[in-house]
């Protein structure tokens, strides 16, 4: 029986490959057996309510191609419906922290042939109050980068502008007053910056939260104390390599549920997208999406896979198949 499938796509991502290859893209899917229809977002929230009407409407998958902010919106158009078609991810965006965790390759056509494999894994929501993030949510001065940054500069330069920016801001960075509480206890503490987050990939740092898991029921949780300009690019350097867990400057745990309340004004970044200020509680919703990811477990995000992915369908070598997708 042919499935259908609603692929959002957001036209001005940082990668304009989607618009010239969404015929070959849908071709794909039409192949594979997937009756796909498309939505070009319009505008900041359009792919939430894309989300939303294509699970009214009875799809049985939903396609997000874009970057990191094009699949947050997708996602709060789904957390809270009761039924939630399987999701596939495309990421064709300047930032593919989440692609990345899952090892759904940078290829489109990578990207695709793991979601014609029709294998699913059940992964973390968070909840924020009443939005949700798939990734990372966090507050502190260096968390605002991502939605600072121009999205034409992102388009021009890539990853690259993030950086540019931070370098930008490190003068300025100044702590902030947390109150936290969570099942397992309370916390007062000036700190530079926290991150709540489902996976071990942020921001490119694919160390940062080593130990994360998307599929645990917990989030992990990291607190930068007060520390000075020296210190905090030393912990920069230990984070890349993943060093960082055990300084003393750092502190980490995992938990369910984290309330943290400021008297300061802090801003909260979720999935690189701006999600409003404290005070906020976060919840981990487990299992909440089953997201489509390569069967084989080979996959990879930063090479073509091609060779290592098992296709539902019958190649013709030189025709349509991974000689003529080698070329």
């Amino acid at each position: 029986m042919t499935k259908r499938a609603r692929l959002i796509y957001n036209p001005t991502s940082g990668r304009e490959e989607m618009r010239k290859r969404l015929p070959e893209i849908l071709q794909r899917l039409e192949r594979g057996g997937l009756e796909t229809s498309t939505h070009a977002t319009i505008g900041e929230g359009d792919a939430t309510l894309a989300a939303a009407d294509a699970i009214e409407r009875g799809f049985d998958i939903i396609i997000a191609a874009g970057g990191d902010g094009t699949l947050y919106e997708v996602i709060n158009g789904m957390a809270e419906k009761a039924y939630r078609p399987a999701l596939g991810i495309l990421p064709l965006g300047t930032t593919n922290d989440f692609a990345r965790a899952l090892n759904i390759p940078r290829s489109w056509e990578g990207a695709v042939d793991v979601i014609l494999q029709q294998h699913t894994r059940p992964i973390d929501v968070g909840k924020m109050n009443q939005r949700y993030f798939i990734n990372i949510a966090g507050g502190g001065s260096l968390t605002e980068l991502t939605y600072e940054v121009p999205s034409k500069l992102k388009t021009m330069i890539g990853q690259l502008a993030y950086y540019m920016k931070g370098l930008e801001k490190l003068p300025r960075l100044r702590p902030i007053e947390l109150y936290i509480r969570t099942d397992e206890g309370e916390l007062h503490e000036e700190v530079m910056l926290f991150l709540i987050s489902n996976s071990n990939s942020v921001g490119g740092f694919e160390r940062l939260a080593p130990d994360a898991s998307l599929s645990d029921g917990l989030f992990d949780v990291l607190i930068l104390k007060k520390c000075n300009l020296a210190e905090f690019i030393r912990l920069v350097t230990l984070a890349l390599r993943g060093e960082h867990l055990g300084d003393p400057n750092i502190i980490y745990f995992q938990t369910r549920h984290i309330q943290v309340t400021s008297p300061d004004y802090v801003q909260i970044n979720l999935d690189g997208e701006f999600g409003g200020t404290l005070p906020c509680v976060f919840t981990n919703l487990p299992s909440h999406l089953h997201i489509f990811v390569d069967e084989s477990g080979q996959s990879v995000y930063k090479t073509n896979p091609l060779q290592q992915i098992k296709l539902p369908w019958k190649i013709k070598a030189g025709v349509d198949g991974n000689e003529q997708e080698e070329q």
